[in-house]
């Protein structure tokens, strides 16, 4: 496993600056995460009341469960350059109403 790891670790370095590379692989890291919980993990969950608490015991544990985090809008808007005295871009919007 942790091989697995400092691959994708190593992976993420090389392409250190390249949002869309990075997203790539944030999103082939997700899209991995979903298809092992939706099929082998659930596939496995107990059934039985001791393998239950077993396995309650160890995401309590060991850190709870796992999550894919997804950023909110605004992360990205922190990025973005300050107008100037709060003043709008003089950027024009296109007009998308137009007939």
């Amino acid at each position: 496993m942790d091989l697995l790891v400092e691959q994708f670790r190593t992976e993420a370095y090389q392409h250190q600056g390249d949002c869309l590379a990075l997203l790539a692989l944030l999103r082939a890291l997700e899209n991995l995460h979903r298809e092992i919980r939706d099929t082998l993990f659930q596939e496995s969950l107990p059934s039985d009341r001791q393998s239950l608490y077993t396995l309650l015991r160890n995401i309590e544990a060991e850190g709870g469960w796992p999550y894919v985090y997804r950023p909110k809008l605004q992360v990205f808007l922190a990025n973005l350059p300050v107008e100037e005295a709060g003043h709008p871009s003089e950027t024009p919007v296109p007009d998308t109403h137009s007939p």
